[in-house]
């Protein structure tokens, strides 16, 4: 399996899409290789932030712990573990985190070994074959590549401060790998009320959220979520004044949840509107396959 770098870069860079798929050879998708990290240094467009949120070693060592911590159950568990304390510890603005470059270099130039390990088909694991992980978990779509959607999976699904809804939201693969798909989520009593029904267990399978991700998406060009359950205006300053903080900030915690820029939480009285509507949706709507239809034989 690939082997943690051991010239570790001292920040974090930019590598772009074109030179990031150059060495997305078979033999570091399997594993089997490391990316030649020299090379893809001398191609990495440095950023222009010199604070702490640009350091690389803190971000190393949460991904050393995270695979240390599940070594022995490599599943969604890794990912609420690791997604809000990402989140904490880069300390992005969206408009940074939307930036492919960042991630490239990320799972190339920082931790190939964890996308290995954490995305690579887990039979082949099991006999210990070298099956490829598929290159979109290196680079790829912010709701497929390996560290992009950990990250944007905490930023839509926090209430504010408290990343207790992310661990909820990223312990379901099929909210990762469909609802982060849909633009809804970027409505945050939206992104709060799947959650709810996910831990109350009204939407517990993979099937089950699929149907609901569908019929919700569907839904949304006739019953506009903002004006049925309209959120409190954002105000950037205190997720800016987060960010400043970065420098200052202690290590992120590994016992416990770190909390989040505290921006606000959403209304309760929003999400509990679209938890009723969804519910509605769900039991009316909803197609989930392998379920009989309502009436049926």
């Amino acid at each position: 399996m690939t082997d943690k770098p051991e010239h570790l870069p001292e920040r974090l860079a930019l590598l772009s899409d074109i030179n990031a798929a150059k060495y997305l050879s078979m033999g570091v998708l399997s594993g089997q290789e490391s990316p030649p990290y020299i090379a893809l240094n001398k191609l990495t467009e440095p950023l222009d932030d010199m604070t702490a949120r640009s350091e690389v070693v803190p971000i190393r060592d949460l991904i050393d712990d995270v695979m240390h911590l599940y070594r022995h159950d490599v599943s969604t568990k890794a990912d609420a573990w690791l997604a809000p304390r990402l989140h904490a510890a880069l300390r992005l603005t969206r408009r940074e985190a939307a930036d492919s470059r960042l991630w490239n270099f990320l799972a190339l130039a920082v931790a190939p070994d964890y996308v290995v390990w954490r995305h690579q088909p887990t039979k082949a694991k099991e006999e210990g074959l070298p099956a490829m992980v598929v290159a979109s978990r290196f680079r790829g779509a912010h709701y497929t590549q390996t560290f992009s959607r950990l990250w944007w999976a905490a930023e839509l699904f926090r209430d504010g401060s408290d990343y207790g809804p992310v661990e909820v939201a990223c312990g379901n693969q099929d909210i990762l790998n469909t609802v982060l798909r849909f633009d809804i989520i970027d409505h945050r009593p939206t992104a709060q009320a799947f959650i709810r029904l996910v831990a109350k267990k009204k939407v517990n399978t993979g099937r089950e959220v699929n149907a609901l991700a569908r019929a919700a998406n569907t839904a949304a060009s006739t019953l506009m979520y903002d004006v049925l359950a309209e959120d409190d205006e954002w105000d950037g300053s205190l997720f800016e004044e987060w960010i400043r903080e970065a420098d200052s900030a202690p290590p992120v915690p590994r016992k416990i949840l770190p909390k989040g820029p505290d921006d606000g939480p959403v209304p309760s009285e929003a999400i509990e509107a679209l938890v009723r509507c969804f519910e509605e949706l769900f039991d009316e709507y909803a197609r989930v396959r392998g379920k009989p239809e309502a009436g049926g034989d």
